[in-house]
């Protein structure tokens, strides 16, 4: 049976796996359903039709699945769905979806959302992300796996941000963040490729040497996008399999027309 700090309120049709813990001043709603070796350590809210995995911690005054901020939003039973193995620090806000969009908010898994970060509506947000301190997804936003977004950085609504991307702290981005690229500002702009980020996630010598040469042609070249897909995907045809395996991503990304592409 689940372990409830007795000043914890968790509702009686709420799921909870037999070894939760449940800690002080806790409330988890009706509809929650929180998977195996999950801890609340206190103080934690987790309400509406969320969904957890297992072994996720929420730190005090995590706030997950609550109403979104959204004036649209009228009661309807929209979701949090969320992987495993994540951390949730102090006061961090995860909301539900709309069902303007398709009325679920996701996170993968081994996510760590530090204190004060917030994800809004519908946002869906791959595995392995870091949110910096006070890091801010609006509505719809898309973030890819092991992209790391730094402190009090702000993302647009209807945003995306690629894999391995990595956006500096205080950055403010109104468009499309590219896989693989470094950058900061207000606006945002790219500065360079995450080096030391694909070298710690095993990326080989070919793969390395690809995206950078794609980073040159997308970003250095000064060819209009048009222009730079087609020496990109002539990039692609003419390299290795480990490459090819690191820049179609990014070719994929690219293909999509979203809010424009931050340069």
């Amino acid at each position: 049976m689940a372990r409830i700090h007795p000043t914890a309120i968790v509702a009686p049709t709420a799921e909870l796996a037999p070894d939760v813990e449940v800690g002080p001043f806790s409330t988890v709603g009706e509809h929650v359903r929180i998977g195996a070796g999950s801890k609340l350590v206190s103080h934690v809210v987790i309400d509406g039709h969320t969904t957890i995995g297992e072994r996720n911690t929420f730190f005090p005054f995590s706030s997950i699945g609550l109403a979104p901020q959204d004036k649209k939003y009228a009661g309807e039973p929209t979701r949090v769905v969320i992987g495993n193995d994540n951390v949730f620090r102090e006061s961090c806000t995860i909301h539900r979806g709309t069902a303007q969009d398709h009325g679920v908010t996701t996170l993968g898994s081994r996510i760590l959302v530090m204190a004060y970060a917030h994800v809004a509506h519908d946002c869906l947000v791959g595995d392995d992300v870091i949110l910096a301190n006070a890091a801010t997804l609006a509505g719809h936003v898309q973030v890819g796996a092991f992209a790391i977004i730094g402190g009090l950085a702000g993302v647009h609504q209807f945003c995306r941000v690629g894999q391995h991307a990595m956006i500096g702290g205080c950055a403010c981005v109104t468009q499309d963040v590219a896989p693989y690229v470094l950058g900061h500002g207000n606006p945002f702009s790219v500065s360079s490729v995450n080096l030391e980020g694909l070298k710690r996630r095993g990326f080989d010598a070919d793969a390395v040497a690809a995206v950078r040469d794609a980073h040159k042609i997308v970003w250095r070249s000064g060819h209009v996008l048009a222009e730079a897909k087609v020496h990109l995907q002539a990039l692609h045809d003419g390299s290795s399999a480990s490459a090819q395996a690191a820049l179609k991503p990014l070719i994929d990304f690219l293909a999509v027309s979203g809010r424009g592409l931050a340069r």
